[in-house]
């Protein structure tokens, strides 16, 4: 029995006359996902990508695994493939869906008829395929509103026999949306923040700023599995690590103490704007949500903004901590979040941050500070390795 799978893309059809350049950045996302596994041959047609093992034997349960986690998917299915005939159909649906058709009780079937040369109409492929698994499975019972299964019958160049699509990661392919830098910290908001901005098709790559030894070497190894667990839908990611220790001693030494917090974050946008023009990203991304903490107020982010030449993206700018929470134990980011290994943003808090900052006070008290030399020194130090869902890549 020959087996494939059918890929929905969903909010690609949105697409008008793009959607082919939507659909192939797509293909060559699941491609590369899936290679591992062995070859595959792909085909695209009415919203339906169709994937096909070359070699036998393919693990499908692993591959779904994949498939699941790639952003541009809306769902998908396992599928058998049979002749345009329908005693074909009829004889290999029982068989094929046997096991799924025996742990439930209702069911209903659904016919879509791409090929309008097919004999029989969609309504009474439906009828014919009903009774048959009526007649195979007597425990079972139609429901057309709730069905705890769906078998769905699809006439295209060959008969497709399926049962309840798998819901996909949904969003849009990564890659299609340009590229972000992503600002990662060891903290919750920061992951969530690359994977919803992955979702939407960007291509991250990521910087953490890293202050030994007031930061250990288990707070970056908490920022690499992080990251692996992003990467598992955006892809493998390039991680930067900057040396921040001068800059943060600096700080400390030479500026007002309730300053401290939002001279170093803007010595962190400076450095990841620098970044990011040398790799080509056209935004930085940050898990900041307004007012959960004293550098979040309104008037802060303006300041920290004001060092910046590209817009910065905060998709949880307007969420509570609940809902971050939330999608971070969804992505299983949680908890590695809240190990307890303390990333640079603790390092010398001050007692009273500023929550109303005027710019040219926080401009005036960098004053006494090289910043360009320090900018230039610490991006100089960067580290580069590459993440993906397996762990650390050096190339």
């Amino acid at each position: 029995m020959k087996e494939i799978i059918l890929i929905k893309d969903g909010e690609l059809a949105l697409k008008g006359l793009n959607r082919s350049t939507f659909e192939d950045v797509l293909v060559k996302n699941i491609r590369w996902r899936i290679k591992k596994y062995g070859d595959f041959q792909f085909k695209k047609a009415q919203s339906t990508i169709t994937i096909t093992p070359v070699d036998d034997n393919i693990d499908f349960e692993a591959v779904c695994y994949e498939i699941s986690h790639v952003f541009g998917i809306a769902g998908f299915s396992r599928a058998a493939v049979t002749e345009k005939n329908i005693d074909k159909i009829l004889e290999l649906a029982p068989v094929y869906l046997k096991e799924q058709l025996n742990e439930v009780s209702t069911f209903k079937v659904e016919a879509k008829r791409a090929d309008k040369k097919f004999p029989l109409t969609s309504p009474q492929i439906s009828a014919m395929l009903g009774e048959r698994l009526l007649e195979t499975f007597p425990h079972l019972t139609v429901d057309v509103h709730n069905p705890e299964i769906t078998v769905t019958v699809e006439i295209r160049e060959d008969a497709y026999i399926r049962g309840n699509q798998t819901k996909g990661a949904g969003g849009m392919p990564v890659g299609t949306s340009g590229k972000g830098m992503l600002l990662i910290s060891g903290g919750i908001d920061s992951p969530v923040a690359g994977y919803m901005m992955a979702k939407r098709g960007i291509d991250l790559s990521a910087i953490h700023f890293a202050s030994p030894p007031y930061t250990s070497e288990r707070a970056e190894q908490k920022v690499h599995e992080l990251l692996s667990k992003v990467a598992l839908y955006s892809g493998r990611i390039a991680l930067y690590t900057v040396p921040f220790t001068h800059i943060q001693e600096e700080i400390k030494e030479k500026c007002p103490e309730d300053c401290f917090t939002l001279i170093m974050r803007r010595f962190m946008m400076r450095i990841a704007n620098m970044l990011a023009e040398k790799c080509d990203c056209h935004a930085l991304i940050t898990g900041e949500s307004v007012a959960q903490v004293a550098s979040q107020t309104m008037l802060a982010l303006g300041c920290t903004d004001a060092v910046s030449s590209l817009p910065v993206f905060r998709p949880v700018i307007g969420m509570d901590k609940e809902e971050i929470i939330k999608i971070s134990r969804q992505i299983n980011t949680f908890e590695i979040s809240i190990q307890p290994y303390e990333d640079c943003c603790t390092v010398f808090t001050p007692k009273h941050p500023k929550t109303k900052p005027i710019l040219a006070d926080i401009e005036k008290a960098e004053e006494p500070l090289d910043i360009d030399a320090l900018c230039e020194e610490a991006f100089n130090g960067i580290k580069k390795i590459f993440i993906n869902s397996d762990g650390v890549q050096n190339g």
